[in-house]
């Protein structure tokens, strides 16, 4: 048998698992908002492709852009969106930076939300959908229901962030038996957002009731915040054993 003092030495010079400092492991962001100058996000074309640089630099092949419909702020349609992609993809080319980019959107279900035949998916018919962070929408549980119907597969962003739910955690489970994917922000594990949403987020993680991730990415601060949580190994340290399914996009 290993004395102490051989055992010791072992442990001593036993390697330690190396950092994990990219987001390879995610692989696709299914949730950002790059394109630009038509919601909150990116301001113009150079901003975009700053972003889109450095997020492929942190180890993301595939981005699907989602900016807001938002009838009140951001009205837009395929009819804004598509040319926003397009310009982004030929600066991306212009700028020799290789990675698949695609457009959906992320929409605001609100008194103004309208179900139509055109609306901008995800893979797979998967519909991005939130609601505002001060109140549920009265009807949501109807406007899913109404979604499923047309074919729709509902994907709720960052449930964590709707801190009217932190008190009613019953309301996830309805959601989720109604057949709903959750999708978390991967900033609201680092407490970006305040330690409400980082406990929440904790919350749903430990109950497996997470299927998609995404960066939401809006600006500079997002960024910087993003590129610390990763390079420090700690995203991966939270996160990178969880099974998510963006690659699956």
């Amino acid at each position: 048998m290993l004395g102490q003092n051989h055992l010791m030495m072992f442990s001593i010079f036993k390697k330690k698992p190396e950092k994990v400092t990219d987001l390879s492991w995610l692989g696709v962001d299914m949730h950002s908002h790059l394109l630009p100058g038509i919601d909150d996000g990116a301001k113009s074309v150079e901003e975009s492709v700053s972003y889109i640089k450095a997020l492929h630099d942190l180890g993301l092949h595939k981005l699907i852009c989602t900016p807001h419909i938002f009838q009140e702020l951001y009205p837009n349609s395929n009819q804004t969106i598509m040319p926003a992609l397009q310009l982004v993809k030929n600066a991306l080319v212009s700028a020799n930076i290789t990675i698949e980019l695609e457009a959906a959107a992320e929409y605001m279900v609100d008194d103004r939300f309208e179900i139509s035949e055109s609306m901008m998916c995800l893979p797979d018919n998967h519909l991005l959908i939130e609601m505002s962070y001060l109140n549920e929408t009265p009807n949501i549980e109807q406007v899913i229901f109404d979604l499923q119907i047309k074919g729709y597969k509902i994907i709720l962003a960052h449930p964590e962030r709707y801190n009217f739910y932190h008190h009613a955690t019953e309301r996830y489970t309805r959601f989720m038996d109604m057949g709903c994917v959750f999708q978390l922000n991967l900033l609201s594990i680092t407490g970006y957002y305040g330690k409400p949403v980082k406990t929440m987020a904790e919350y749903l993680l430990a109950k497996n009731m997470y299927d998609l991730a995404g960066t939401d990415l809006h600006h500079d601060q997002h960024l910087k915040a993003l590129q610390r949580a990763v390079q420090s190994g700690h995203l991966f340290d939270r996160l990178g054993g969880y099974n998510f399914k963006n690659q699956q996009l």
